[in-house]
């Protein structure tokens, strides 16, 4: 084996051993959307290119919702912005190191689901490592562990019938899991409060179809707007 195959081998083992978390998470979760897929009558092939394409977490769960209920395109659309519009800020974050990755850019900024932004975000490359080939194992992983449990799931609902009611909350389950990990991780813990001051806000006055977007934004300029007086009293 080349020295080079040696340290991609070594990125890709690390970046594994971050991603269990998520795979462990993801393959169940998987595994529920493809349940809820072959309910309506879609097999084992169209969970794959489904996660393959859309990759898009809770949004694949309402997915199918919008799907048997026979929405239009542009339902579809403005659905998925209110619900996958939060990306657009964390990703922010990320944008500038992303640029430099070379042709790994465009998969890295499709590639960014929620979990995958709390490990790369979390995550420390350190030694002979390479933070670049560590970040794309760590996209590309937790995408083949959607994948996986997707087809999986599809594959078994076409064998045993399953009554799908409620197995969207895997969803929920796996951000409260991850809110409380990064809580337990973390010292400062203002930012998580103001989001929740503010989330439970905006839920109250515009209600839940319509408050995700409006309530990133708000928790966002105040973050953006606390952070030098942090920085200060630090």
């Amino acid at each position: 084996m080349s020295h080079n195959s040696k340290s991609l081998l070594k990125d890709f083992i690390f970046a594994f051993k971050m991603t269990i978390p998520v795979l462990l998470g993801y393959v169940f979760l998987g595994i529920a959307f493809g349940l809820m897929l072959t309910g309506i009558g879609y097999g084992p092939l169209w969970a794959f290119f489904i996660s393959l394409f859309v990759y898009a977490g809770s949004m694949q769960f309402v997915l199918v919702t919008l799907i048997s209920g026979g929405a239009n395109l542009i339902t579809v659309i403005l659905m998925t912005v209110f619900i996958n519009g939060r990306h657009i800020f964390y990703g922010l974050s990320f944008i500038e190191k992303f640029k430099k990755m070379g042709w790994m850019y465009p998969y890295m900024v499709f590639s960014l689901t929620d979990e995958t932004y709390s490990v790369l975000n979390d995550v420390r490359v350190s030694g002979d490592l390479n933070e670049r080939w560590v970040y794309f194992f760590i996209s590309f992983l937790d995408h083949l562990y959607w994948i996986s449990g997707s087809v999986v799931g599809a594959s078994i609902g076409k064998i045993i019938s399953f009554n799908t009611t409620g197995i969207d909350f895997a969803m929920t389950a796996l951000f409260v899991v991850i809110v409380i990990n990064q809580w337990r991780d973390s010292h400062e813990h203002r930012p998580a409060l103001i989001g929740l001051i503010v989330g439970i806000l905006a839920l109250v006055l515009l209600g839940p179809d319509r408050f995700i977007i409006p309530s990133i934004s708000a928790a966002s300029l105040i973050l953006l707007g606390g952070k030098r007086l942090w920085h200060t009293q630090s």
